[in-house]
């Protein structure tokens, strides 16, 4: 079973390959797309434009709608555990968010709390998205029906030329007729774009998206309601709550300071250690350099002597050491 906060996502997916399924189809039955290369009035263009458009704009109003469920569910279970109490602050400005902010703040003050105006405040920014998903839909069909007109202008001013140049100019006429067979074309696949784009398949997204807006805010005002509606009157009872919340967290924090006293009396005790080790390391150089230089020393001597002896022995005994040297 597909979870809740999945939903929007997982449906608008399905309809997605729906979709695919029924693009391919339009390429193989009725060569639309081999027309719009070639669509002398753009209109074709426009529509699969705003199609576009309108496909990314759900695309991304519908994973923001699956991130705020998911934090939804995830703030559900801390009230059923914590009540409202439970509920942490956030650094994020997404509108669930927002939304417990706002209602912090009103509590805070003893103000007069109405959850369903304020959810309908904080996440009109994803219905009014949700909203301009239908206007396109919209759009594209009227661009339809413009492309109509358009299409069966050209056909009758392709029929008219065919009828002036009747039994006077062939080429003419042919010219005529195929401008107005193109002025049909037209007609016909701008009216299938924009209904079939539109009408169909642009309006199930904007559907998905609207019920996923609409999940979110009864969640969250059945949260509100069935979990934190005592603590938002001024009573003793939540008075009481505050408080053991308040010492809650105090002991946590006393906790955390306790382990970082005893990190640090750990790491001293490893600095002291250390230190001792190079003491220890210090002393060892400090001998082995002492004898280093008692052994320079005492070659320095054996140096000297050599060259007083060879000195006594006179200028043969000096070559001789020179030579043998």
């Amino acid at each position: 079973m597909v979870q809740r906060g999945y939903r929007a996502l997982v449906l608008w997916a399905v309809w997605a390959a729906a979709a695919i399924a029924i693009y391919f189809g339009m390429y193989q039955d009725t060569e639309v797309w081999a027309f719009v290369a070639h669509d002398p009035s753009r209109i074709t263009w426009a529509i699969l434009g705003l199609f576009g458009v309108g496909v990314a704009t759900s695309f991304i109003l519908t994973v923001l709608l699956t991130l705020e469920s998911i934090k939804v569910d995830e703030l559900e279970h801390v009230v059923k555990r914590s009540g409202w109490l439970g509920i942490e602050g956030s650094n994020n400005r997404w509108c669930v968010a927002n939304f417990f902010d706002s209602m912090k703040t009103i509590v805070d003050s003893n103000g007069e709390l109405d959850i369903e105006s304020l959810v309908e405040v904080e996440f009109s920014v994803y219905q009014r998205a949700a909203h301009a998903l239908e206007i396109i839909g919209n759009l594209l069909i009227t661009l339809g029906l413009v492309g109509t007109v358009v299409g069966l202008t050209l056909t009758l001013t392709g029929l008219t030329g065919s009828l002036e140049a009747l039994g006077q100019d062939q080429d003419q006429l042919l010219a005529g007729l195929r401008d107005a067979m193109r002025g049909m074309g037209t007609a016909f696949y701008t009216t299938l774009l924009g209904s079939v784009l539109g009408g169909v398949l642009l309006r199930i997204f904007a559907h998905i998206d609207e019920n996923g807006v609409e999940s979110l805010e009864n969640s969250l005002t059945r949260i509100c309601i069935v979990h934190c509606a005592a603590d938002f009157k001024p009573s003793q009872q939540r008075d009481v709550r505050v408080l053991n919340s308040q010492v809650e967290a105090l002991t946590q924090n006393v906790e955390a300071l306790q382990r970082a006293l005893a990190d640090s009396r750990q790491a001293m005790k490893d600095l002291t250690q250390e230190m001792a080790q190079l003491v220890d390391k210090g002393d060892e150089n400090a001998n082995l350099q002492e004898l280093i230089k008692l052994r320079r020393e005492y070659i320095n001597t054996l140096r000297h002597e050599f060259v007083l002896k060879r000195a006594d022995r006179g200028l043969l005994g000096w070559l001789f050491g020179t030579q043998r040297r």
